[in-house]
Parts: C-alpha cells; structure tokens; sequence
C-alpha cells in the first residue's frame, strides 16, 4: 500500500460515527488534567510546551507553581531571565522556557498582551511550531486546526496501517493535511481525544489496548493484528559519551558557581564546576587551585550518569571544603561565589547535577 493511499483514506477510516465515538469515549474517560479545566489561550500553550518531552505527572507541580508567578502572559514577559530558569529548574530543555519569554513579549509588543486568536498569529510566535499553534487554536478557539504530536502520530499510523516513518517531516505533514477534512465543529476536543488515545490505549512502549479502543472497529493495524509494531521509527543515533568531574566548593556558607556559554548545551544556565574527563588525585587538586582556590579538603563522592539527547554524561564528582575567604578566586560573570541560602532560591542547577544538588 503507498504512503499517499494510506494517508488518503483517512477521511473514511474518521467518519462522523467513529468521530462521535471518539469524543464520546474522551468525555466520558479523559484523565482530570488541571490545564483542562480552562481554554485560557495562554494557560493552554503554556501546559504545551511543558508537555514537550515530559511526563504528565511531573508537569503539574510546574504548571501549578509557573502560573503563580506568571499567570498571563504579561506577567511571564516581565520576568526576569534568572527567575524564569528558576521556575523551569529541573523540567529541563531550558530553551523551552527562553522561547516562552520571547513569545510572550512578542505577544506584548505585536497583540497588545492578548494571544493571537488564530493559526497564523500563533505560528508566527517565536518557538511555536505547527502542532502548538495547532493546539491552542483548536483547544483555546475551537479552530479546525490539526495538531499532530507523537501521540497523534501513533494512533494514525496504526488507524491507517501506515509503514510510514513518522520521524520524517513529510510523513507529519502528510497527516496534518489528512487531517484537515475530519475536524467536527467540537475541535479542541477531537485534538485532545487523538492525544489522550494516544497517551493511554495506544500509548508508547507497551502493547496497545485495542479491545478498549473507541477506533479499533475502524482500524486497520488492529483488523491486520500489526497495531504494535507501528509506527515506524528510523533507528536514533547512538549517543556520544562525554567522561566529565564536577566540583562541589564551599566553605561553611558559601559556593562556587559557574555559569555556562550562552551557546551550546545548556546555554546560559548555571553549574556546579566541571570539566572533561575525570581527573583523579592531583589532576583534581591541580583544577581547584587553577580556580583560583586552594582546598582544605577534598573527598570523592558519588557517580552519576546524565543522559541528553545526543550525548550522555559520566560524572565522578568531589566534595571539596576550602577557607573561608575562598583564597584567590576571581569572580566574573561566568565563575562566581553564592551564599547558600540564595543559591536555593534564586539559582536553577540543571537535573544534570540533581546527584550533587543534594550537598548543597
């Protein structure tokens, strides 16, 4: 069967009866998110982008804590750079929350600090691709927008029995135009029935829940039984393996922090000390003292691994104690003492580091 064939019949697979069973089955099943509970525009895209990547369980706490800090849109352009990283702290991809930033004083600048109310307006935003104007269109307005997320992506390619690579761009965008002929009037519901589906009965990783499946009458992975083994993924890359050393130094009130380039891994963001491969002995003393401080003491402490997306570190680390006035440390932007006390409540350390972030 050719891909466009695939893609084509869509439109009959999705007819008005299985539409309604579908939004009947998300109504009437659909988890109690607390970003359900409202089609505020930026409430929506705001749960979106924490969504990206990360778990249900562990955005809600964020969500939660990020809207009493910045409850629209205005509030999240006016924070600063450090408490914006602060609240992000430990969801990770951090360029996540920059491109908020830039988005909501784009919002402030361009709209007057009201979100768009259209697909156009909303892609235009910086770091808002298809699938999240998609979704705030459809959720917050009730477009007829598709919004096609690896969830969604799923439950089409089994629906249509695609062999389809849904990691290719023209696989995504032949299902978005796909799409576009099915989407009923209740339009924030259908997006959100495709990703629920796909985040419970036919979720990642495990075998799909077909005989639970509002769509399993109609779907074609299910009739030819090969629903698990779609969709199809081209095999990812191996990851580089990065040995690296971290640091943790401090006195009885203070430590020594640095801050990474504005470029690359972990852009902008702030660190314990470290450097590549793992120093052992005297490598270790010698990096200390390169800093500018000269340790009392230094013991070895745990192991940590840290995976990213293309890369994986491993980490040997120590716990170093030095002087109280630090010796000959030459603070600057980007080395830098911090009490204690304000490193916990002003400083996002990256979960990189979560192993160590329990010393501090």
């Amino acid at each position: 069967m050719e891909n466009k064939h695939e893609f084509d019949q869509l439109e009959e697979l999705l007819d008005a009866p299985t539409v309604d069973a579908l939004l009947s089955w998300y109504r009437e099943s659909k988890r109690d998110l607390p970003w359900r509970r409202t089609r505020d525009p930026y409430c929506v895209w705001l749960s979106e982008i924490m969504l990206q990547q990360t778990r249900v369980e562990a955005v809600k706490p964020y969500y939660a804590r990020f809207l009493a800090a910045a409850p629209d849109v205005i509030s999240l352009a006016e924070l600063d750079e450090t408490r914006l990283l602060k609240l992000w702290e430990g969801l990770g991809y951090y360029s996540r929350a920059r491109n908020l930033h830039r988005a909501a004083t784009a919002v402030v600048e361009k709209h007057g600090g009201v979100m768009p109310d259209t697909y156009e307006g909303l892609r235009a935003l910086p770091g808002v691709g298809d699938y999240t104007a998609g979704a705030i269109a459809s959720i917050a307005y009730d477009l007829r927008v598709p919004a096609v997320d690896g969830n969604v992506l799923r439950v089409l390619s089994r629906l249509c029995a695609s062999r389809a690579d849904i990691t290719e761009e023209k696989t995504k965008q032949a299902f978005r135009a796909a799409l576009w002929g099915v989407i009923p009037a209740a339009a924030g519901d259908f997006t959100q029935a495709l990703i629920e589906l796909g985040a419970t009965l036919c979720g990642p990783n495990t075998d799909a829940r077909c005989e639970c499946c509002p769509l399993s009458k109609k779907c074609l992975g299910y009739r030819e039984r090969i629903q698990n083994e779609l969709p199809v993924k081209k095999a990812k890359k191996p990851r580089r393996i990065e040995e690296r050393t971290v640091f943790l130094i401090r006195d009885s009130s203070r430590t020594l922090l640095s801050r990474r380039p504005s470029r690359g891994l972990l852009a902008g963001l702030y660190e314990l000390p470290n450097t590549k491969g793992h120093l052992e002995g005297e490598e270790a003393v010698r990096f200390v003292r390169a800093l500018g401080a000269e340790p009392l003491q230094i013991e070895r402490i745990e192991d940590s691994k840290h995976v990213f997306t293309h890369v994986e570190w491993h980490m040997i680390a120590y716990r170093v104690t030095v002087s109280a006035d630090f010796d000959g440390v030459k603070e600057s932007d980007t080395l830098f003492l911090s009490e204690n006390e304000t490193l916990k409540s002003t400083y996002a350390i990256p979960s990189a580091f979560g192993a160590y972030t329990k010393y501090l």
